[in-house]
């Protein structure tokens, strides 16, 4: 076991060293706007020697190690440890070569904590392993998402003439002052956006009042009420929402233009809750069969007719299921894109994501373009954020009955 525990800790090092020099590549790069070209030998020859070493090291990887390793990688690389000479931005080289070890150093003491190498076993082999692949997860996982943002946000605050003269430099320029939020002065003061804004909302939060309205009496019905085609009514709740829209799009195009419904925040009030109540039925009727009907039950003998057990017992203990069917319901609004864009005309009834796609054009700066993704962007994830932990609650309640 002794040479496989070693092979183990080696390869392991060796991945997320790789992982970590990929990491502060990226960040140099998109923080300097320079092209680079990877060594990927020293930091896989770090990492194995890393990796072997915090495995025999004990508890934790001696700091003296990692800064060692941070130095090695240097020489290692041909003093171009991200494929450009050391002198070229030197500070910013620097700083990346620190990241890279201490993103290394902690990541091992993740991977390899409790672990002992006289004592290893089959249990620690794939502890150790299990741990390097939520890492790797972990950093995959927020790649996708930070990176993108990142992009768009530090797009967005760019001068058109650094955008033409780099578009690969991803760094603020602090020297431009005021001017780096030029562009989103120029979307409310020029193109309507805080009236794109007002729509998005007002459209959003309507289609969750009648969404509610709708589907809370329709899921308590299906949980809790016996009547025909009952079983087969909660199996096709669903097979409306998995219809996808585009293959609707034409009749509702057609038959709102013969209604002349389009053009109008009232026929989006008309077909955005057509979307949203077949999956808050499905969410909630599942919230409600979880509810114990003794509950219920005893609110009847104590005299409380139906309505009432609803009102006052069922609605109350259903809050947090509702909150969370709310916020779901609300991002699907807010975020629609498709019949947005095919049935409002009127730039002074655009919903926010109409309004971002009428800045993608050639006569509109790109920076534009990406200062409107992110005030469409932040808002839904502000509420998100901070309204998780009643979504989590939601979803989570209701799934032990008792």
């Amino acid at each position: 076991m002794k040479r496989t525990s070693l092979v183990t800790a080696a390869v392991i090092g060796m991945c997320w060293s790789l992982t970590a020099y990929t990491v502060a590549l990226v960040g140099l790069s998109f923080s300097t706007g320079a092209a680079f070209a990877p060594v990927w030998i020293a930091p896989m020859l770090l990492g194995i020697a890393l990796g072997i070493g915090r495995f025999l090291a004990g508890p934790r990887l001696p700091l003296w190690l990692l800064a060692v390793a941070a130095v090695a990688i240097v020489p290692l690389s041909g003093l171009k440890p991200f494929g450009l000479n050391l002198t070229d931005g030197f500070s910013a080289q620097l700083i990346a070569i620190a990241a890279f070890a201490l993103l290394v150093g902690i990541a091992l003491d993740r991977i390899f904590d409790q672990v002992v190498a006289s004592q290893f076993d089959r249990y620690d082999f794939e502890s150790i392993v299990l741990r390097a692949l939520m890492a790797h997860g972990y950093v995959v996982f927020t790649a996708m998402v930070a990176i993108p943002f990142y992009v768009m946000v530090m797009t967005s605050v760019k001068s058109q003439q650094a955008l033409l003269m780099n578009p690969l430099d991803f760094g603020i320029d602090f020297s431009a002052g005021s001017d780096l939020f030029r562009s989103y002065r120029e979307l409310f003061s020029d193109y309507g956006f805080g009236r794109y804004l007002l729509n998005s909302f007002a459209v959003s939060v309507a289609t969750v009042i009648i969404t509610l309205l709708f589907s809370t009496p329709g899921a308590y019905a299906v949980a809790r009420l016996r009547f025909k085609a009952r079983a087969q009514m909660a199996r096709g709740i669903l097979l409306i929402y998995m219809v996808p829209m585009i293959v609707l799009a034409l009749p509702i195009y057609i038959a709102f233009s013969l209604l002349e419904l389009r053009n109008s925040l009232f026929g989006l009030l008309l077909i955005y809750p057509v979307t949203t109540i077949p999956v808050a039925l499905y969410m909630l009727q599942g919230y409600f069969r979880g509810l114990p009907a003794e509950v219920e039950e005893a609110g009847i003998m104590d005299g409380l007719s139906r309505l009432g057990v609803i009102f006052k017992i069922t609605l109350p203990l259903a809050l947090p299921a509702m909150a969370s069917v709310s916020l779901y319901v609300f991002m699907i609004a807010w975020n629609e894109f498709l019949l947005a864009f095919m049935l409002l005309d009127d730039p002074n009834i655009f919903t926010l994501t109409r309004g971002v796609a009428m800045l993608n054009s050639s006569e509109i700066p790109r920076q534009h373009l990406m200062a409107g993704a992110v005030i469409s962007t932040v808002p839904i994830m502000f509420i998100f954020l901070t309204l998780e932990r009643f979504m989590t609650a939601g979803l989570t309640a209701g799934s032990v009955k008792g």
